[in-house]
């Protein structure tokens, strides 16, 4: 099996979506938004819509690290919640306000727009 490089930095970025706008709470979301992106060229490289498992404390950051993920953006997140994200090693970014597309959140992660304030959720 011959192993293609890719050129590039790549990183896959976890949105918590509900009718396909970005969810202000993750732990309430229908599904995740998960973007490979290729963060030199700021190029989206593809995106899965991707159902969670039940709700669980610690269940959300071990299966987003399974998929690969290395960023969630959300709206609210507990601080508890943010401790098991880092456990995994996958960077939080939360107070993100802009009820818009995954792909238009990630977009303005990509071009440094990205306009988060604070973290909407206090437990």
């Amino acid at each position: 099996m011959i192993n293609e490089e890719r050129e590039g930095n790549f990183m896959k970025i976890a949105i918590p979506v509900a009718d396909g706008k970005l969810c202000a709470h993750f732990g309430h979301c229908q599904k995740f938004a998960i973007i490979e992106v290729d963060t030199d060229s700021r190029k989206i490289i593809s995106k899965t819509d991707a159902e969670p498992p039940p709700h669980e404390p610690g269940i959300l950051p071990q299966w987003l690290s399974e998929q690969g993920v290395n960023l969630i953006i959300a709206g609210g997140m507990g601080q508890r919640a943010q401790q098991f994200f880092n456990q995994y090693n996958i960077e939080v970014i939360t107070g993100v306000t802009d009820v818009t597309s995954a792909e238009e959140v990630t977009m303005n992660y990509l071009n440094h727009t990205l306009q988060a304030g604070d973290n909407i959720c206090d437990h």
